[in-house]
């Protein structure tokens, strides 16, 4: 029997913005009453606000789909927007370079994805791929370091950080791309670009590296997926909660909840706050700007941007001694990130590992991440 929230020709339903009289004391109460179902809406997951301002419980796939649109709109309130996606033609790639392996091709790229924007990546080309034959296609998201997309390479990266070459050998077609302000995005101005944050500048930036594997005759469009660690983590979350082709994203110490989050006293002194890191121009400046580095004054939180995932697959690799990522927070946002994945029936898409580590990517959890990948994009049984 079809589980009914998981009817793919439910549509997802945008919710509407109320007309309020212009007078001042109706609108003050109003704006009072809706901060209240804000407020009480961010603690009740299983929640949303109906187009009437109502707080309503989810019971079908339209309800889902309302609470998936409203944590986007509240993602947006410290990311900034995101931009008309539609009409946009296939990004046009251009080829700078390449390195022959003995299993695959790795190209230096770069991707045309706006008007006077390009994309630096690293594309990774299986050889013998059977002529009309499609294949799945992964982003691999490096972690901050002035390297930026060669952190994820063989050729450069740390212990246990290689995914992008390690997914080529597996039989992927994978793209990692620099995130603004690292690899040749370095010298990236964020107070001359068209985003409010560098956080919603990458999820544009891969949604468009998304259309161009898409446009690929070799690409499943249909199985994609995406893997980081650290930056790559959370990247890959955001880039997840916008974007549904993205069928199972993979964060390696990427988040906890944000009342949770300490990245240690020098880090917290030197950006003003515990959120300060988070409100760099790189990131997400808001936090500061509109939202004074308060967890409480938060529009979201990361329990709500896994939520938007599902019925889709979430891995996360969560070390226990993770200085960055408390492991409490992140025990927390799973328990209630879960209540959405069991309302649905799918409770084993959402699975969270506690390794004995520190900030780090361990080979046993990050070969159970490939071989959940390999699951739900190859259909391989693990």
């Amino acid at each position: 029997m079809n589980h009914p929230f998981l009817d793919p020709a439910q549509s997802i339903q945008v919710v509407g913005m109320r007309r309020v009289r212009n007078h001042f004391y109706l609108l003050s109460i109003l704006l009072l009453l809706s901060g209240a179902l804000f407020a009480q809406n961010r603690r009740d997951i299983l929640s949303y606000t109906d187009a009437n301002g109502n707080l309503k419980k989810i019971q079908n796939a339209s309800d889902l789909a309302m609470k998936r649109r409203e944590v986007q709109a509240r993602i947006m309130d410290v990311t900034g927007p995101l931009p008309n996606m539609k009409g946009l033609a296939p990004p046009k790639a251009i080829f700078l370079d390449s390195l022959h392996t003995e299993k695959f091709t790795r190209y230096l790229v770069h991707l045309q994805s706006f008007d006077n924007e390009i994309v630096p990546l690293l594309l990774y080309v299986p050889h013998k791929i059977p002529k009309g034959k499609k294949i799945p296609a992964v982003l691999a998201l490096h972690g901050t370091g002035e390297k930026g997309k060669y952190l994820v390479d063989s050729s450069a990266a740390g212990p246990n950080r290689a995914t992008a070459t390690e997914l080529a050998h597996r039989g992927y077609i994978v793209i990692a791309p620099d995130y603004p302000s690292f690899g040749e995005l370095s010298k990236h101005d964020f107070a001359k670009d068209r985003f409010k944050s560098g956080m919603m500048q990458a999820v544009f930036n891969n949604m468009r590296c998304i259309d161009y594997l898409q446009s690929r005759p070799d690409v499943d469009g249909n199985k994609i997926g995406a893997i980081g660690h650290s930056l790559g983590g959370h990247t890959a979350m955001f880039l997840g909660a916008f974007d549904e082709r993205v069928k199972i994203i993979v964060a390696s110490c990427g988040w906890t909840q944000f009342e949770y989050y300490d990245a240690g006293a020098k880090v917290t002194q030197q950006h003003g706050g515990k959120l300060g890191p988070w409100a760099q121009d790189r990131y997400m400046p808001y936090v500061r700007e509109k939202f004074g580095l308060d967890p409480a004054r938060m529009p979201f939180n990361f329990d709500e941007i896994i939520a938007t995932f599902a019925p889709r697959y979430f891995f996360s690799n969560s070390p226990v001694n993770d200085s960055n990522f408390n492991s409490q927070g992140i025990r927390e946002g799973e328990k209630s990130a879960r209540k959405i994945y069991d309302l649905l029936g799918v409770g084993e898409r959402l699975e969270v590992h506690y390794p004995v580590a520190e900030h780090d990517f361990p080979l046993t959890v990050k070969t159970k991440s490939y071989a959940k990948m390999d699951k739900v994009l190859k259909g391989k049984s693990q």
